[in-house]
């Protein structure tokens, strides 16, 4: 039986690391804003931080990262959590959970990992395509004869910032808005038919 577990705090990558190390069948995520962001981002209450499970320590996230970079963590999750206005425009304690993670994660991945040289752009790829189609049983996620088409083509060195009011998905609930990334998605492939980015 394969288990799998969302990483956000250095004790449970370590156990998931010590899982494998014994040789158990075990997969772990972890989220773009839980290998980028810490507790610290909490210090004003924005409800666009609030999310489930929360934001840790910056000793946390560097476990996250050497987890990413070891092979330790198999994918990197959105955890896409889309909310209405009204849902995340309130008193911080009744908020919802959850950030809006299609958008910025691919721009967060090459930004935060790829730029920074924790991770190639093979690993990348592992991250967000080959581990999560294998993990879930899928024939996709692969490039080859007779592989379903579906391809994001990728600029490394594109210069943009987060603008949140600019997001396809309907909600805007996001703690990046405003970061400045280097890298970003520059076409989609979609069953080998180009669609608009």
């Amino acid at each position: 039986m394969r288990r799998e577990s969302s990483c956000s705090a250095a004790g449970a990558v370590r156990a998931v690391r010590e899982a494998k190390d014994r040789g158990v069948a075990v997969t772990c995520e972890v989220t773009p804003h839980h290998f980028t962001l810490t507790d610290a981002a909490l210090e004003e209450f924005d409800t666009n931080a609030k999310m489930n499970p929360p934001l840790r320590t910056a000793a946390d996230v560097e476990e996250c990262l050497k987890g990413l970079a070891d092979g330790t963590i198999d994918a990197v999750a959105t955890d896409h959590a889309p909310h209405h206005i009204d849902r995340k425009n309130c008193e911080f304690d009744v908020a919802a959970f959850g950030v809006v993670g299609l958008e910025t994660c691919v721009g967060l991945v090459l930004d935060r990992l790829v730029s920074q040289e924790l991770i190639d752009a093979r690993r990348m790829v592992e991250l967000l395509a080959l581990n999560p189609a294998r993990i879930l049983g899928l024939d996709r996620g692969r490039l080859g004869p007779g592989a379903v088409a579906d391809v994001t083509i990728l600029d490394p060195a594109a210069q943009w910032t987060v603008r949140a009011e600019r997001f396809r998905s309907r909600s805007r609930n996001t703690p990046f808005d405003g970061w400045r990334l280097k890298g970003a998605p520059a076409g989609v492939i979609v069953s080998g038919k180009v669609v608009e980015v």
